[in-house]
């Protein structure tokens, strides 16, 4: 018999998972130590600017605290959780290894990952990565996860749009330079949903960020800042107005998800003249050209049915919104945000700044100048207020 205890043997294992690049998660729960209202941690490899870390999130009763370790602080860290618990979890893709104590002994199990059949695999309900922690309490303060982190069935597609828009976020964010804290802005918080997610992912992956959520409802930027306290992001924070009164002093993110009408352009626009790494907008309706659009007489067959009249009004909106991005200097993209049926406004666009942008690309400008003639456009909000022109008339309704 090993002369080894089974909390040394514990770590051990731990930091040859660790070394082997085996690891999935550590799970210390039922901690008895001297931290208050802690009631379990969860450790995770993760890879920074500056190297491999250990990241511990400390669960409390009312928040997630995230802290990054060092792989050399890494043994010294577990020893002193470990020592702190009385059951802990090592989970690896060879399988898991279980430590449990009482009064009299601590006993260490281990079991072999169960094999997973290809039917399996590509089954429907097989287990999917995730970008957001569903164990997060900020979920539970937003109302999207119950007391036992289960997801509300009423609140699954909004739990899918979280993740899928956490997911765009964290690829846009592989394209720009992380190694300082980044200032967000999402315009039209709403509820928050979005805000805090970010938040979250930024501040368990980066340096902790600062982040605003401007919101024209002063109950729902009284809900947010509520949830930003009692999930402990010190760094988040409400705000009560809108994209045309609001002027943050530096901006590296700018994030517009569903503002109405031609607030979409002057969230580009604000992200554009303060020289944001990454723009994110998700347009909602699209109201301006519509009365606009004479359209060429070889659509008419087409444009007849309404439906088809305002998509064409969406495209083009979006299209010059587009494509004055790349004339400003930013490579952009426009796809799908998420699928049909989880809700109807389901386009991104998405634009990172280019390092080599000196003037605005006359040939793009020449594209745009081709459509607007085409299809007798006379007025776009993005182009005004990028020329100085706006004249602060119709400005934009609501849905």
């Amino acid at each position: 018999m090993s002369s080894v205890q089974p909390e040394q043997q514990f770590i051990h294992a731990c930091l040859q998972a660790i070394t082997q690049q085996q690891l999935e998660r550590i799970i210390l729960s039922q901690y008895q130590g001297a931290l208050e209202n802690l009631e379990k941690m969860t450790l995770r490899v993760i890879e920074l600017h500056n190297g491999t870390h250990l990241s511990c999130l400390y669960r409390y009763k009312t928040q997630d605290v995230t802290k990054n370790y060092t792989l050399d602080q890494a043994e010294q860290l577990l020893t002193d959780l470990v020592n702190d618990v009385k059951q802990a979890n090592l989970f690896t893709h060879a399988g898991e290894t279980q430590l449990k104590k009482n009064k009299k002994k601590a006993i260490l199990t281990q079991s072999k990952a169960k094999p997973v059949l290809k039917a399996q695999a590509q089954g429907h309900d097989r287990t999917k990565h995730r970008f957001v922690d569903q164990d997060s309490t900020f979920l539970q303060h937003l109302g999207i996860t119950d007391a036992k982190g289960q997801v509300i069935p009423s609140m699954a597609r909004k739990w899918k749009q979280i993740n899928k828009f956490v997911e765009i976020f964290a690829g846009a964010l592989e394209q720009i330079d992380t190694t300082q804290a980044l200032h967000v802005v999402d315009f039209g918080a709403g509820k928050g949903y979005l805000t805090t997610a970010l938040y979250d992912y930024t501040a368990k992956h980066f340096q902790t960020p600062v982040v605003t959520g401007v919101e024209l409802n002063p109950k729902m930027v009284e809900f947010c800042q509520n949830v930003a306290t009692q999930s402990g992001f010190s760094q988040l924070g409400f705000f009560q107005g809108d994209v045309r009164t609001y002027a943050p002093e530096k901006l590296d993110v700018m994030i517009a998800l569903h503002a109405c009408d031609v607030a979409t352009d002057f969230a580009i626009h604000s992200g554009i003249r303060l020289g944001a790494k990454v723009i994110m907008c998700a347009p909602c309706c699209h109201k301006e050209l519509r009365p606009q659009l004479q359209s060429p007489q070889v659509l008419q067959p087409m444009l007849q049915f309404g439906i088809h009249a305002g998509q064409q009004a969406e495209m083009l909106t979006d299209t010059i919104r587009a494509l004055l991005l790349k004339a400003y200097g930013y490579e952009t993209k426009v796809f799908e945000f998420v699928a049909l049926e989880h809700t109807s406004k389901n386009k991104m666009i998405l634009a990172t700044k280019r390092q080599d942008f000196d003037q605005p690309d006359q040939e793009v400008l020449a594209q745009i100048k081709a459509l607007k003639t085409m299809y007798g456009i006379h007025k776009h909000s993005l182009e005004l207020l990028l020329n100085d022109q706006w004249d602060q008339q119709d400005l934009g309704q609501k849905c």
